[in-house]
């Protein structure tokens, strides 16, 4: 709200200062205003920092300043670490905060160097330089947020951008224990270690699903944009399949955008709500259902079809408690997303059903894009926006749990009886 956070040097605006606040640590990247123009550069730095700490996650950030003032971890910081980071033990907390640092550095600072030989041509080294930071941490958090008025209209075609972006998305978004998987995968066999490194469930199924719907994505956006004059029809092929590229990796939590989102058509946006609602992995900085969510829920159903009692999931059976989770996820997430798509169609009763549903569902699984009501919508509406993104971001049984408590634990069991389903 400060003054020097805005570009006219006055007293910014309580609902904008909250709303791209609120954006910004849950890494959204929806926004009100135009964040280039309207904001100074501090203002830009403060929502830089906020999504990089919204992307590292509150327990990863505050245990690595403990860290750094040289304090050692008690059992409840421990504890802590490992309900954050699901972990099944305690033991190498401190290496693993260690790791995931280095790893965001590592692919920031990659990013940054990558996108100079884009933007320093352009803007010269002060400005080129700033956009590259700010670019580089807000697609490496999933957040969004850019600089330019048009977004990344501008750079559709430019392969450096279009990749160096989406890298960093995809990357960001898949989380930090396929990342170091992956590492740890690359160098026993580089260096022809004898050990046997067996990948992980979380693994598998994180990486096959991301590579499902990326592909997915990019043929049902080249299939039903093709012909549109406002998006992909005045394109050369090659610009359409990096386009149709781009917008199937942002979808999945990131908010970048290099078309207009509100020229799609129906068809295009509807796509794009499926791929916001899933979203990326566990462990990464994106939002949404989660890929690993999403493969139970159709294992279940795969189960079911083929008249199994077992879900399975690559030659593993998962627990009863797993499959209860995901169930839960994805009812609270849907009901999140009617009550807040219900609010705001009472509230401003104008808009179309369409784009309603677009910028909750881009609220809740902080993806960030819009077909460009955001800033129009009531002061309401973005209140409703505010909470929906933050409910997104925080995951709706944790917060349930945070406000119901701790489940008292009983000995008492019911009988069982069948029940007519479907």
């Amino acid at each position: 709200m400060m003054p020097f956070s805005t570009s006219d040097g006055t007293w910014n605006n309580p609902i904008v200062a909250l709303f791209t606040s609120t954006s910004a640590v849950c890494v959204t990247g929806l926004s009100v205003v135009d964040p280039g123009s309207y904001f100074s550069f501090w203002g830009q730095l403060f929502i830089a920092l906020l999504a990089q700490i919204g992307g590292l996650g509150y327990m990863t950030t505050t245990t690595f300043l403990i860290m750094l003032i040289g304090r050692k971890f008690d059992l409840r910081q421990k504890v802590a670490i490992q309900q954050a980071l699901d972990r099944r033990g305690m033991q190498g907390s401190a290496q693993i905060i260690r790791s995931i640092i280095a790893t965001t550095l590592i692919f920031e600072i990659t990013g940054i160097f990558l996108l100079l030989f884009a933007f320093v041509p352009k803007f010269g080294w002060n400005q080129g330089l700033w956009l590259a930071i700010f670019h580089s941490i807000n697609a490496w958090n999933n957040a969004g947020f850019s600089l330019f008025k048009d977004n990344l209209i501008g750079y559709q075609s430019s392969f450096l951008v279009v990749f160096t972006i989406t890298g960093l998305i995809i990357l960001g978004g898949i989380g930090y224990q396929v990342i170091l998987e992956s590492y740890f995968w690359l160098r026993d066999r580089l260096l022809k270690k004898p050990t046997n490194l067996f990948l992980s469930l979380d693994f598998k199924v994180a990486t096959s699903t991301t590579l499902i719907l990326l592909g997915l994505g990019t043929i049902a956006f080249l299939l039903v944009e093709l012909r549109n004059p406002e998006t992909f029809g005045s394109l050369s092929f090659s610009d359409k399949l990096l386009v149709a590229w781009f917008q199937s990796v942002t979808g999945r939590t990131a908010g970048f955008n290099t078309i207009d989102i509100g020229k799609m058509t129906n068809a295009g946006l509807f796509i794009m709500i499926a791929l916001m609602f899933i979203g990326a992995s566990p462990g990464g900085t994106g939002g949404g259902l989660k890929t690993t969510t999403l493969r139970v829920l159709t294992s279940c159903t795969k189960a079911i079809l083929q008249g199994k009692e077992e879900v399975l999931l690559y030659d593993r059976k998962i627990g009863i408690n797993v499959v209860l989770k995901a169930v839960g996820v994805f009812i609270g997430s849907v009901a999140t997303v009617i009550v807040s798509t219900i609010l705001i169609a009472l509230t401003d009763p104008k808009l179309e059903f369409i784009q309603i549903l677009f910028e909750v569902v881009s609220a809740f699984a902080t993806v960030g894009l819009s077909t460009g009501i955001t800033g129009s919508v009531s002061a309401a509406a973005k209140l409703i926006l505010i909470v929906t993104m933050y409910i997104g971001r925080v995951g709706i049984l944790l917060l349930m749990s945070a406000i119901l408590g701790d489940p008292k634990p009983t000995r008492i069991h019911y009988p069982e009886e069948n029940l007519l389903v479907g």
